[in-house]
């Protein structure tokens, strides 16, 4: 749900996209707090691990470790102080769109590579205009190339229209003062109460609220789910006609802003249109979708104040690691899927009030190549932000990264160290690397043979529990429409209409992955989510064995969301499994397992 600034880069070392990172930025002054929407008392007691230490030595399954919000949001205001923020788009979002074009361009150049030899109107372009290797496209693509890159005339005016966008740049000062409000949007989501706690979850939507593009409501009743399946079965039977008519009747009776039905019936209208004319390719090709860093870092704290999921996750698995690195003098956290690096900041803080002194952290930040000449870039930034947050609370640190494909990353490239506790972490992310449905070689379980290589003491693992991973479109249409009315109902329970906040929520939540899904086939369909048990069969083919959740983990989580969240989140367990729900619908699941045999 990072922004690329414009810092020296001292410290790094680039070889394939990989390095490490071991010095914060310069300008940082590390005794100043830089958090300004909590109260002074909260500050004071965040920015002295050490007293805290000395007065209260908290035993490892004391119920207040890792139990609060306070230092991810703290960590996203200290984000939201950044230069240039504003400016970034999302780090996930770039990643799967470069996926997509990688493929892509391997397709065109398969299909028209003996077309290409034969043209030879290739011959007029100069070698500063050719594509690289792995961008070789049509003569179109070329072209375009080339009327990006005309002269400009003797005014100093570009010739040609695609660079038109750069004439209508705002001045610098309009752009801070925008860039200013904004933060001042953001930072005040944090301000509902004085505990950190959820708000909106307690009184839900607001009763009686307007809504600026509601429809009239109709006096005859409509079952959107069962018009969505009539058009979709349009669609697969090629009724082209039908379908439309279909689409227009859902349109009639569905909105972006309504309630939680209509704006089912409008996302996925919109997904089923775009799968008829074929005009996305694939969601992440849409550039005016591209989501800005304040508006994740916005949605995010939203989310995590309302809806118990991501925060539960985040809960056990920090809980579950503090417990292992007890008494470990060096641990060594392998993340597949970092981002932004929200998961780690409350376990930095407990780690620093560890009896005895906080061990040496090492974290390896493993994310998908970001397009462009730096795909490292904003992975590096993540190692930045975890470095001056660890150096507020004394905790000696050292950070790796790797940008690439995960199927294609080797164990040496790791730097596993002997007699360091290892965990391997991978949390609601494994879903967006290819099955064996899109390679023979499955690199979805290439990945997870190399956790099994890595040897951890420990693997946590967390991913949804989607049924839409069907290779038939109806089928899929079905559960996608079943998973995603149960999220878009949890939404329209904790957030309230009027909230700019739960768009952005849903856009990033629901709508890419439905869109991907419904609209999308093949190479193209990025978001392939499997059942809990598809996802163990794969884990214990690996080389792991289940380890069993700690209950007084368990008990303590429960007991958070009772008196935190809504009444219908449902969290239970089973066996070695922890389930998250809405109303009886399992919609996450999270595990801890170990290598089956230790080499």
């Amino acid at each position: 749900m990072d922004a690329i600034l414009q810092v020296p880069v001292d410290g790094f070392r680039f070889d394939n996209g990989s390095g490490s990172c071991c010095k914060p930025r310069n300008n940082l002054d590390s005794g100043t707090s830089r958090f300004t929407c909590f109260k002074e008392s909260e500050s004071q007691n965040l920015s002295s691990p050490t007293e805290s230490t000395e007065s209260h030595n908290p035993s490892p399954t004391e119920s207040t470790v890792c139990s609060t919000n306070h230092p991810v949001l703290k960590y996203i205001n200290d984000m939201l102080m950044e230069e240039d923020i504003e400016e970034q788009s999302c780090m996930l979002e770039d990643s799967l769109a470069l996926q997509a074009a990688e493929r892509s361009f391997f397709e065109v150049l398969q299909e028209d590579q003996n077309a290409l030899q034969d043209d030879s109107s290739l011959e007029n372009f100069s070698p500063l205009h050719q594509p690289t290797s792995g961008f070789t496209g049509s003569p179109e693509i070329s072209e375009e190339s080339t009327r990006r890159y005309r002269l400009r005339d003797d005014d100093g005016h570009e010739e040609d229209d695609l660079e038109g966008g750069r004439k209508s740049k705002l001045p610098a000062i309009s752009v801070v003062d925008e860039l200013a409000e904004k933060l001042e949007e953001v930072l005040l989501v944090c301000q509902k109460n004085d505990h950190g706690e959820a708000t909106p979850n307690k009184i839900g939507r607001a009763k009686g609220s307007l809504n600026r593009s509601k429809p009239q409501k109709s006096d005859q009743p409509v079952d959107m789910r069962n018009l969505l399946m009539q058009c979709a079965q349009a669609v697969a039977s090629f009724d082209q006609s039908r379908a439309f008519e279909k689409l227009k009747e859902i349109r009639e009776h569905s909105s972006s802003h309504g309630d939680a039905t209509q704006r089912l019936g409008y996302h996925f209208a919109n997904a089923l249109e775009a799968r008829i004319t074929g005009t996305m390719k694939t969601p992440a090709f849409d550039v005016l979708s591209r989501t800005s860093m304040v508006d994740i870092l916005k949605a995010y704290k939203e989310f995590v104040q309302a809806c118990p999921t991501l925060a539960m996750c985040y809960y056990t698995a920090n809980r579950t690691i503090f417990e292992l690195a007890s008494k470990a003098t060096t641990l060594h956290i392998v993340d597949f899927g970092i981002l932004y690096g929200f998961q780690w900041p409350c376990l930095i803080q407990a780690l620093a009030a560890r009896p005895g002194g906080p061990p040496k952290l090492r974290v390896t930040g493993i994310e998908l190549p970001q397009p462009g000449f730096r795909p490292s870039e904003r992975v590096e930034e993540t190692g930045r932000r975890l470095k001056r947050f660890c150096d507020k609370f004394s905790v000696p640190f050292e950070y790796n990264f790797i940008a690439k494909a995960w199927d294609t990353i080797t164990l040496d490239e790791l730097v596993i160290n002997s007699g360091e506790t290892t965990v391997v972490n991978c949390i609601l992310r494994l879903q967006y690397t290819p099955d064996e449905t899109v390679s023979l070689n499955s690199p979805r379980d290439t990945a997870l043979k190399l956790c099994r290589d890595i040897n951890p003491d420990l693997f946590v693992f967390a991913e949804i529990n989607g049924t839409y991973n069907s290779p038939f479109f109806l089928t899929r249409f079905r559960e996608a429409m079943f998973h995603c009315s149960s999220l878009f109902d949890m939404f329209e329970s904790n957030i309230s209409e009027e909230n700019d906040c739960r768009t952005l929520v849903e856009r990033e939540l629901i709508i890419k992955d439905a869109m991907s899904v419904i609209a999308c086939e093949g190479d193209e369909r990025f978001a392939r989510p499997e059942t809990y048990k598809q996802w163990q069969v794969r884990i214990l083919r690996a080389g792991f064995r289940p380890a069993k959740l700690n209950k007084q983990i368990m008990k303590e989580g429960k007991e958070l969301v009772r008196e935190r969240y809504h009444k219908d989140f449902v969290i239970d367990n089973d066996n070695h499994w922890m389930f998250q729900g809405w109303k009886g619908r399992v919609l996450y699941a999270l595990s801890c397992w170990k290598p089956a045999k230790k080499q």
